[in-house]
């Protein structure tokens, strides 16, 4: 079974897993750590930012599909010829504490611009989750037309949790959760819930609709190897948790 099988398997289940190492992270150690956490913890796949010697480290690490992320599609080109295996528009994160936001049009075009240049090879587009939701479920059918094979949400960085425990990990969760719920049931390829999810909403996020999830700092911030390992083994376990095909039955 091909790299990208085994992912469309995953995602077919419910029970995909994406590591997240950070779009502005080119600290060579720091995402190789994160890698390395992916591929021992279970992970389906990585993303990475698009660096072509990133990609080569990730490579030399691992097995699993590697994403490379990216606002700007002239960087994607170096990352693929470097190997990458799946292209991600998004994980905007980084930016909001800029100032810099990214309206609808300016991802549509992203992801046209992007697709002309690689016509063949998995994309994933993240659905900014500054924009109400109603748009956000306009944008994603528009982004699926203009030829995304993915579309990942997001909303962590807009939450405002009040409680602790795991009453505030929900609250963390509710926006990329509410925005994978009306996403799935409005588009046909698959949605990844990202940002702000943690082993506790994980479940949740397939229950939602989503594939599968992604998650980033809750393991990327982590200083010990054996505890970003195994943060991300439990989020694997997580997903093991539920299924669509339970959720179906």
């Amino acid at each position: 079974m091909t790299l990208l099988a085994t992912l469309q398997r995953a995602f077919d289940r419910g029970q995909a897993l994406k590591i997240i190492s950070g779009l502005t992270n080119f600290d060579a150690d720091r995402v190789a750590r994160t890698v390395k956490a992916a591929h021992l913890g279970g992970a389906t796949f990585v993303d990475i930012a698009a660096d072509a010697d990133l990609v080569r480290s990730a490579k030399s690490i691992t097995d699993l599909p590697v994403c490379v992320s990216a606002v700007e599609p002239e960087k994607f080109v170096p990352a693929v010829e470097a190997g990458a295996d799946l292209l991600e528009i998004g994980n905007y994160d980084a930016f909001y504490a800029l100032g810099r936001r990214f309206e609808a049009p300016e991802v549509l075009q992203l992801t046209r611009e992007t697709r002309a240049l690689f016509p063949e090879i998995t994309l994933s587009v993240t659905v900014p989750h500054i924009l109400a939701l109603d748009e956000q479920v306009r944008l994603a059918e528009a982004l699926v037309e203009a030829g995304a094979d993915i579309i990942q949400t997001e909303g962590g960085t807009s939450s405002q949790p009040v409680h602790a425990g795991t009453l505030g990990l929900i609250e963390k969760a509710a926006p990329t959760l509410a925005a994978a719920a009306e996403i799935s049931r409005a588009v046909s390829v698959p949605v990844l819930c990202a940002s702000g999810l943690s082993s506790v909403t994980a479940p949740m996020a397939v229950a939602a609709g989503a594939a599968g999830i992604g998650v980033g700092s809750a393991v990327n911030r982590l200083e010990s190897d054996l505890e970003a390992i195994a943060a991300v083994r439990a989020l694997s376990e997580a997903l093991a948790s539920v299924s669509r095909d339970r959720l179906s039955v």
